[in-house]
Protein backbone atom coordinates (compact mmCIF):
# COMPACT_ATOMS: atom_id res chain seq x y z
CA UNK A 1 0.00 0.00 0.00
CA UNK A 2 1.33 3.27 -0.83
CA UNK A 3 1.53 6.45 0.70
CA UNK A 4 -1.74 8.61 0.53
CA UNK A 5 -0.16 11.39 -1.15
CA UNK A 6 1.85 8.97 -3.73
CA UNK A 7 -1.34 10.53 -6.24
CA UNK A 8 -0.97 14.29 -5.04
CA UNK A 9 2.89 13.69 -5.54
CA UNK A 10 2.63 12.12 -9.13
CA UNK A 11 0.49 15.15 -9.97
CA UNK A 12 2.78 18.16 -9.02
CA UNK A 13 2.65 19.58 -12.38
CA UNK A 14 -0.81 19.99 -12.24
CA UNK A 15 -0.59 21.94 -8.67
CA UNK A 16 2.07 24.17 -10.19
CA UNK A 17 -0.46 25.24 -13.27
CA UNK A 18 -3.31 25.40 -10.17
CA UNK A 19 -0.20 27.93 -8.50
CA UNK A 20 -0.03 30.03 -11.14
CA UNK A 21 -3.40 30.21 -12.45
CA UNK A 22 -4.85 31.47 -8.98
CA UNK A 23 -2.10 32.47 -7.17
CA UNK A 24 -0.45 34.41 -9.47
CA UNK A 25 -2.73 35.10 -11.88
CA UNK A 26 -5.92 34.86 -10.69
CA UNK A 27 -5.03 36.89 -7.04
CA UNK A 28 -2.99 39.29 -9.42
CA UNK A 29 -5.93 40.20 -11.76
CA UNK A 30 -8.74 40.62 -9.11
CA UNK A 31 -6.71 42.62 -6.80
CA UNK A 32 -5.72 45.25 -9.83
CA UNK A 33 -9.17 45.55 -10.62
CA UNK A 34 -10.46 46.19 -7.34
CA UNK A 35 -7.55 48.52 -6.63
CA UNK A 36 -8.36 50.20 -9.98
CA UNK A 37 -12.27 49.88 -8.79
CA UNK A 38 -11.95 51.32 -5.45
CA UNK A 39 -14.00 49.15 -4.02
CA UNK A 40 -11.24 47.16 -2.49
CA UNK A 41 -7.38 48.05 -0.69
CA UNK A 42 -4.76 45.19 -0.39
CA UNK A 43 -4.46 43.75 3.07
CA UNK A 44 -0.70 42.27 2.67
CA UNK A 45 1.87 44.22 4.07
CA UNK A 46 4.46 42.78 1.76
CA UNK A 47 1.81 43.22 -1.67
CA UNK A 48 1.05 47.05 0.13
CA UNK A 49 5.52 47.69 0.15
CA UNK A 50 5.41 46.50 -3.34
CA UNK A 51 2.36 48.80 -4.13
CA UNK A 52 3.86 51.50 -3.20
CA UNK A 53 6.84 51.51 -4.05
CA UNK A 54 6.36 50.09 -7.95
CA UNK A 55 2.79 50.60 -8.33
CA UNK A 56 0.92 47.10 -10.32
CA UNK A 57 4.54 47.26 -11.90
CA UNK A 58 5.92 46.41 -8.36
CA UNK A 59 3.51 44.20 -6.79
CA UNK A 60 3.44 42.30 -10.44
CA UNK A 61 7.27 41.40 -10.11
CA UNK A 62 6.49 40.84 -6.04
CA UNK A 63 4.01 38.37 -6.89
CA UNK A 64 6.78 36.46 -9.37
CA UNK A 65 9.86 36.67 -7.22
CA UNK A 66 7.65 35.16 -4.97
CA UNK A 67 6.80 32.37 -7.21
CA UNK A 68 9.98 32.00 -7.87
CA UNK A 69 11.38 31.53 -4.68
CA UNK A 70 9.24 29.07 -3.75
CA UNK A 71 9.79 27.21 -6.69
CA UNK A 72 13.45 27.13 -6.59
CA UNK A 73 12.30 25.94 -2.47
CA UNK A 74 10.34 23.42 -4.38
CA UNK A 75 13.20 22.08 -6.28
CA UNK A 76 15.71 22.35 -3.49
CA UNK A 77 14.25 20.33 -1.19
CA UNK A 78 14.27 16.40 -2.68
CA UNK A 79 11.58 15.12 -0.15
CA UNK A 80 7.96 14.10 -0.56
CA UNK A 81 7.28 16.58 1.53
CA UNK A 82 7.78 19.44 -0.77
CA UNK A 83 4.85 18.64 -2.31
CA UNK A 84 3.58 21.13 0.17
CA UNK A 85 5.05 23.74 -1.62
CA UNK A 86 2.68 24.31 -4.74
CA UNK A 87 -0.20 22.61 -2.94
CA UNK A 88 -0.21 25.78 -0.73
CA UNK A 89 0.26 28.25 -3.30
CA UNK A 90 -2.49 26.88 -4.69
CA UNK A 91 -4.77 26.46 -1.97
CA UNK A 92 -3.86 29.72 -0.95
CA UNK A 93 -4.60 31.20 -4.53
CA UNK A 94 -8.03 29.64 -4.76
CA UNK A 95 -9.24 31.25 -1.37
CA UNK A 96 -7.35 34.74 -1.89
CA UNK A 97 -8.97 34.58 -5.54
CA UNK A 98 -12.45 33.82 -4.06
CA UNK A 99 -12.09 36.39 -1.60
CA UNK A 100 -11.01 39.13 -4.29
CA UNK A 101 -14.32 38.52 -5.95
CA UNK A 102 -16.74 38.16 -3.28
CA UNK A 103 -15.21 41.78 -2.65
CA UNK A 104 -15.77 42.59 -6.10
CA UNK A 105 -19.11 41.71 -6.44
CA UNK A 106 -20.20 44.17 -3.38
Amino acid sequence: MGSPLGGVRERQRLLWGAAVLFYGVGDAVTTIAGLRADSAAEAGPLALFALAGGGVAGFLLAKLLFIGVCFALWRAVQTPGRVAVPLALAVAGVLVTAWNLTVLAG
